[in-house]
């Protein structure tokens, strides 16, 4: 697999984290929480709704009470960089929110990639064409 992006509009970089794909409002937040399923893995914590609009949005969060500001940002980024490399193969319709858990902040980015897919693939949120657990794939 070339490792091309399944985004419309989009060309570039093979996986982007374009705005429109983020979870980027409060209520948006919100709702998935508060309405949506969740799982929970090693190092994440997957919430998942069916969108209201039809489209797909993923988001991350980390709580404030965790650790410091330093940490958190850096578990922030292992997380984004994880859904940056799953979003080409998650399912239309449905909106994610990541948060990364307390052990979570201290792992590699490739820990929490092989995290979460296994959460996403366990309940059905990734499609058939995912490669698998090739951190590599985007190398293309």
């Amino acid at each position: 697999m070339s490792g091309t992006c399944h985004l419309p509009g989009r060309s570039g970089r093979s996986f982007p984290f374009p705005k429109d794909v983020r979870l980027r409002s409060g209520w948006e937040f919100d709702f998935v929480f508060r309405t949506g399923r969740r799982s929970c893995g090693e190092l994440v914590r997957l919430f998942f709704v069916t969108s209201p609009d039809g489209t797909t949005k993923v988001g991350v969060t980390v709580g404030k009470k965790m650790a410091k500001a330093a940490r958190r940002v850096r578990g922030r980024r292992c997380a984004r960089e994880a859904l940056r490399r799953l979003i080409p193969w998650i399912k239309d319709g449905v909106w994610l929110a990541v948060s990364m858990r307390e052990r979570g902040l201290n792992a590699t980015a490739r820990d929490v990639y092989a995290d979460l897919a296994a959460l996403l693939w366990r309940n059905g949120l990734l499609s058939d064409q995912w490669p698998g657990e090739n951190w590599e794939v985007d190398r293309g």
